[in-house]
């Protein structure tokens, strides 16, 4: 395994975390006894897998059902200087309920302390609010650390790029998780926001949100190789040091096994990486033309300022990935999670756009004219049932 310095908090993480949220059982708190012998088996044997690879990061969250539970079967058999745990518990308007849920999550994993306090999911500036005002969830924070119940604090995101800069800019949290990845680099300067603050970064879900790499279309096995997919991305990630692990989200031991190849490669990535993505480029220039690709982002109203919340950037984007790289069924997944998502995927589907009127909103887009019709055709193109996030699920 290889390692790096995980900013300010001087942890020594493994680029690649065992993040916890696909082999729990279920993803309601249920009593211990509820769990099959042979799921709690299965993620007994992917935990002893991840620490033999030296992968001995492990992530998880108070939402995560019964992931924390389960985990505390596991854990405590390890040395606790041997391995590294982060939970996350979201932000309450009521700090003495966000101690009762963090209460919890120490007791379900059996453990005296957490490395890494992730406050789970600061979207909105209500939340970090929530976090940061006196007397807030930091303040409650800072006591339990006081307490050597936590060691470091840092936060997780999906938010809009501006809350996630303004976060890290507050200077209060020693680490950030939050989606970056080739198909999604919009995140790119609060990464280097964090690098300024000497921040760990942590990438979420890179192989799932990332494109559900797991089961790439051919279009992507080709633009990839010798490559796999999984591989190429996690290799484009590594290969920015600011960027110093990314959360494998395994729900059973051999889901670690193709990421493992990306270690031998890391020392060439100058050499490996350029004809890649320059044929991914040259994918999205022969589908739409070089002027689309470069200004296609360019004025786009956020959703809170779009006639029906409609979220025109990530439609556009979900159009982009589904017609260049035949990536239909993650654009699918994400299109029909639009509307169902809240603050975690917000916005709302092309649904009707027909009906309404958006010139004023894109009057500082270079394509107001063809964007009705482009929103109209892709609400076509990949409307299909409501989808849940997983923890509705």
């Amino acid at each position: 395994m290889l390692y790096r310095r995980f900013g300010r908090t001087e942890l020594k993480m493994p680029v690649f975390s065992c993040g916890g949220m696909r082999y729990q059982f279920k993803w309601q708190d249920i009593p211990q006894q509820q769990v099959p012998a042979d799921k709690q088996a299965n993620l007994e044997t992917t935990i002893k897998r991840s620490v033999e690879l030296g992968i001995n990061h492990i992530e998880t969250a108070r939402g995560y059902g019964s992931s924390e539970m389960q985990l505390g079967q596991v854990l405590p058999k390890f040395p606790r200087d041997q391995i590294i745990v982060q939970t996350k518990v979201g932000p309450k308007a009521d700090p003495q309920a966000f101690q009762a849920d963090f209460e919890k999550s120490l007791k379900n994993l059996q453990l005296d302390y957490i490395d890494l306090l992730g406050i789970h999911g600061i979207n909105t500036a209500e939340l970090l609010d929530y976090s940061i005002r006196p007397g807030g969830c930091l303040d409650v924070v800072r006591k339990l650390q006081a307490q050597g119940k936590i060691r470091f604090v840092g936060f997780s995101t999906h938010g809009p790029t501006d809350i996630i800069i303004q976060t890290i800019n507050t200077n209060q949290f020693d680490y950030v998780n939050l989606h970056w990845y080739y198909i999604n680099q919009v995140n790119w300067q609060a990464i280097e926001a964090a690098t300024r603050h000497d921040m760990g970064v942590f990438i979420i879900s890179p192989s799932d949100k990332g494109g559900r790499l797991y089961d790439p279309p051919q279009k992507l096995v080709d633009l990839c190789a010798p490559l796999s997919p999984m591989v190429f991305n996690d290799l484009f990630c590594l290969s920015h040091s600011q960027v110093h692990t990314l959360s494998l989200g395994a729900s059973k031991p051999s889901d670690f096994d193709e990421h493992l190849k990306t270690l031998d490669l890391l020392h060439k990535a100058d050499e490996i990486l350029p004809p890649i993505l320059a044929r991914w480029e040259q994918a999205a220039i022969s589908t739409f033309g070089e002027n689309w690709i470069k200004t296609w982002r360019v004025g786009l109203p956020k959703h809170e300022k779009t006639p029906g919340n409609i979220n025109i950037r990530t439609v556009l984007w979900l159009r982009n990935l589904a017609l260049a790289y035949d990536m239909h069924e993650y654009a699918k997944t994400r299109y029909n999670l639009l509307g169902n998502g809240s603050h975690w995927f917000p916005g709302n589907k092309a649904e009707g756009v027909e009906n309404l009127d958006l010139r004023e909103c894109l009057r500082n887009s270079p394509h107001a004219e063809r964007i009705p019709d482009l929103l109209c055709e892709t609400h076509k193109l990949l409307e299909g049932a409501k989808v849940k996030r997983l923890s509705q699920s």
